[in-house]
């Protein structure tokens, strides 16, 4: 057995659950041996989608997956992927095969660890054949115990060496951090002292749910999540829904009025806060490390679940911000505006997203790219759970989306698939339509189409040059039946009876919906964003 066998059967056997990558000469053998050893793989048309793939399918099934790509250019074109994924704390295994060190000379030549470097990706190193099951085992603790993105290099000689044997020894996931008792206590006591209090959930107590309901029920805490931890309370009568950007108006009110704000596993991120504006009163921040992007009056490092029940043997029970004046507010909904922009050959973007939502089985799993339109499916198509929505958007790159989607739904299959992406971003992917088909996913995928960057559209105004932004119609609809989907131009709500004849349908292919949506003038989330 050589070291590229060795190291795939490694980490199998450290129990990987899936891997994705395009595979070329320098990583042949160790894709092989993962599939030997029972890893599923699934051969994607770019390495950008597979490392994409990998990370939302670790982010919906808590599990780690891999990335296999070769030398150089492989590995390049995973990079964006990648920095997603390292931006996010995706704890994953990219695997990338690498020149000889004497290979000074090969066209495949790049420094890797300097390029993983820059991306905030840990670099690692198959260094020999006596230490490739050590290395390797290192590279997975690394992804697992600190929640990194961990790119492993497989230089071709040593991959062909004949490896030396060793004992695998399981990694077992850390156990959660009690915070200090100190800092339960303080906790507790801003807690009793706010009569407003609002707990913001992040990625980070996506495991916490119970015991943040429990506290926030104790205490007459509202209760919220930033955009990747959407669905988390999607059913408690107390939830706010997603803070910041996406927020309804109702929502931003509340929060902005709360006298504490507790985040737990969140970064209140500029985009969770609206840069900050949100957070008028006391704050608090609970993670297992990282700083808090905003200013807080407390931080507290522990596990969100466990700080959360410390913190609730502490408090007093009291009503809080649970008003019924309060609840009569939430429960009318968040009365999100509708105008009526639709034409006669455009439908307004609001009245689509809200139509699929009813017509759509609720068991689904949404993914959604970067743009202008990406609120209205983050805000108007609910999810079930924490695992209903799969948000890449750390690196803030358009063109994900189709990746997410295909990743979280080998992650869940279970649920129907949703990916929400614009033009632009679905024609950066397209590629991936063929991976969507072969693998026989039954995904409904929703293009909102503007034949634009509609980002910079609203951003820069009508009174700028705008041609270097606006397209012709691409016919994204017939592209999409070449590739071998059902698909759909949707131009009124009346074209969206076409969406229930494919759920009655078999489903043995996806679904493209070519919305043509009318101009919004700049989505509500964007307004503020580039305010």
């Amino acid at each position: 057995m050589n070291v590229a066998a060795i190291v795939g059967q490694t980490l199998a056997e450290l129990g990987v659950a899936q891997a994705f990558g395009v595979v070329g000469s320098g990583n042949f053998e160790v894709t092989n041996a993962l599939r030997a050893h029972g890893v599923p793989f699934v051969a994607t048309r770019h390495e950008a989608g597979a490392a994409t793939m990998a990370d939302a399918y670790g982010r919906m099934s808590g599990r780690v997956a891999v990335v296999s790509v070769h030398q150089g250019c492989g590995l390049t074109n995973a990079m964006t992927g990648i920095a997603e994924a390292a931006k996010s704390r995706t704890p994953m295994i990219v695997l990338t095969a690498d020149t000889p060190s004497s290979a000074i000379l090969a066209n495949f030549r790049i420094d890797q660890a300097a390029a993983v470097t820059a991306l905030g990706a840990t670099s690692e190193r198959v260094h020999s054949a006596q230490t490739a099951v050590a290395d390797t085992v290192r590279a997975y603790r690394i992804a697992v115990h600190e929640r990194r993105t961990v790119v492993l290099n497989l230089p071709l000689d040593i991959q062909a060496a004949s490896a030396v044997p060793a004992t695998v020894q399981p990694v077992e996931p850390l156990l959660p951090i009690r915070p200090n008792r100190k800092a339960v206590e303080d906790l507790a006591a801003m807690i009793d002292q706010a009569r407003r209090p609002v707990f913001i959930a992040g990625r980070g107590a996506r495991g916490a749910a119970k015991e943040i309901r429990a506290l926030a029920a104790k205490t007459g805490a509202l209760l919220a999540t930033s955009a990747v931890a959407h669905g988390l309370f999607h059913d408690d009568p107390w939830s706010l829904g997603i803070s910041g950007g996406f927020s309804s108006a109702l929502t931003a009110d509340l929060i902005s009025q709360a006298d504490l704000v507790v985040g737990w596993g969140c970064a209140l991120t500029k985009w969770t806060t609206r840069r900050g504006t949100l957070l008028t009163g006391k704050v608090a921040h609970v993670d297992i490390g990282g700083q808090a992007h905003q200013p807080v009056d407390l931080a507290v490092q522990g596990d969100a679940g466990q700080t959360a029940q410390d913190v609730a043997e502490l408090v007093t029970v009291r009503d809080g911000y649970r008003t019924d004046d309060i609840q009569a507010r939430i429960a009318a909904g968040p009365r999100w505006p509708v105008p009526d922009l639709s034409t006669d050959t455009h439908i307004d973007p609001r009245e689509l997203t809200a139509r699929l939502d009813e017509l759509l089985p609720g068991e689904r799993i949404v993914a959604v790219d970067s743009g202008n339109f990406m609120g209205y499916p983050s805000a108007y198509l609910s999810v079930p759970d924490e695992f209903g929505f799969c948000f890449t958007q750390s690196f803030q790159s358009i063109g994900l989306g189709l990746f997410t989607a295909i990743g979280a739904a080998l992650a869940r299959p279970d649920r129907l698939p949703v990916a929400a992406v614009g033009d632009g971003g679905l024609l950066m992917s397209i590629a991936e339509l063929e991976t969507v088909v072969r693998l026989k996913l039954p995904m409904v995928i929703v293009v909102y189409n503007d034949s634009a960057y509609g980002a910079e559209i609203h951003h820069f105004g009508q009174d700028a040059d705008l041609s270097t932004v606006r397209f012709p119609d691409a016919g994204i609809d017939q592209i999409a039946r070449g590739f071998g989907c059902s698909a759909i131009a949707v131009h009124n709500v009346k074209d969206l009876d076409g969406v229930t004849d494919w759920l009655n349908g078999p489903r043995d292919r996806p679904l493209l919906l070519d919305a043509r949506i009318a101009s919004d003038g700049g989505s509500w989330w964007l307004a503020e964003a580039f305010s």
